[in-house]
């Protein structure tokens, strides 16, 4: 999908976010200021979740609460997978919710197989290419 703006960015979050189920894991990657957060943004309104989105850079992790909860992290900071494993990172890869993942590349080898992988790609117009594949179940947006 191409995405010519933030609110359409924030437009296809939402729509994944009614796909999303309770366990989900979604893996978000993309270079800086790639959209990853304002996709979160929308996947949470499509949950309920009125509270403010912000990318969790200094927390690793946010909790929300709306129609389930959803745990948002940012591994930016972190070095990789022995530190995310070392925090206790594996319990958000089975949540009780849904878990957002940015920068879920720095996991690697320990995300789950049947997330769902996001890519963001900045194109040289400036648009987003959003590319949505995998998941734990049919979704119709990939």
């Amino acid at each position: 999908m191409i995405s010519h703006s933030e609110q359409e960015t924030m437009d296809i979050g939402y729509r994944l976010g009614c796909e999303l189920r309770r366990g989900d894991v979604v893996s978000l990657t993309g270079s800086l200021g790639a959209g990853k957060t304002v996709l979160a943004k929308g996947i949470a309104k499509a949950l309920g979740i009125t509270e403010s989105i912000v990318s969790p850079t200094f927390t690793l992790v946010q909790e929300y609460e709306g129609s389930d909860k959803l745990y948002h992290l940012d591994l930016y900071r972190l070095s990789g997978e022995d530190e995310f494993e070392s925090m206790g990172g594996e319990e958000f890869l089975y949540p009780d919710g849904i878990t957002l993942v940015e920068w879920a590349e720095k996991i690697g080898g320990m995300m789950r197989p049947d997330a769902f992988l996001v890519t963001i790609t900045i194109l040289d117009d400036g648009t987003r290419n959003i590319e949505i594949k995998g998941g734990s179940h049919e979704c119709s947006l990939s």
